[in-house]
């Protein structure tokens, strides 16, 4: 009679979770990498768990599948950052960005970067998705009155910041009319 997957399972993650995590942990400048790490090894673990050797082995073979999904975490960052990269480029050389004055758009851009994190997505939602009240709406998965509460106090709230930036509203206007 064979052992039941679940048990081989718990009895190999039990044994070898610490390690493992101590291995990641080492190897990652972020936490959250490595605790992401651990989970994908854990994760190819039970879905190959006839392949995994019997004891330390086990822990062994571990070790290698945590290898490999670092090799992999590491070559996706490689390829983000030339991805990041290449559209920073593309997007400096957009007629908009390249027509409008260093000075203002970044100092546009310093006070929609200091708006809360809500403030700015619903801001975006508007004038770079171009979505009305009721799309806002779905996409947060509020009602439409909601959303159409929070983008007015998002926008005065935008307004006021400019204001204190000494930025001229109707400048700002014309931004936003041009997709910013």
């Amino acid at each position: 009679m064979g052992v039941d997957p679940g048990s081989r399972f718990e009895e190999i993650y039990g044994s070898s979770y610490g390690q493992l995590l101590g291995y990641a942990l080492r190897r990652c400048l972020d936490p959250d990498d490595a605790a992401d790490v651990v989970a994908e090894t854990f994760l190819i673990a039970w879905r190959r768990l006839e392949e995994v050797p019997e004891g330390d082995e086990a822990r062994l073979w571990l070790f290698g599948v945590a290898r490999k999904v670092l090799a992999n975490q590491r070559r996706g960052e490689r390829r983000h950052e030339r991805r990041t990269a290449a559209l920073r480029a593309e997007l400096a050389a957009t007629p908009l960005v390249a027509d409008l004055p260093g000075e203002d758009l970044s100092q546009l851009g310093q006070v929609f970067r200091a708006l809360p994190e809500d403030d700015r997505e619903l801001l975006a939602l508007v004038a770079w998705e171009r979505l009305d009240p009721g799309q806002i709406a779905r996409v947060l998965g509020i009602t439409r009155n909601a959303a159409r509460v929070r983008i007015y106090r998002a926008r005065k709230r935008f307004a006021r910041a400019l204001a204190a930036a000494g930025i001229d509203h109707s400048r700002a206007v014309a931004l936003e009319g041009s997709g910013l």
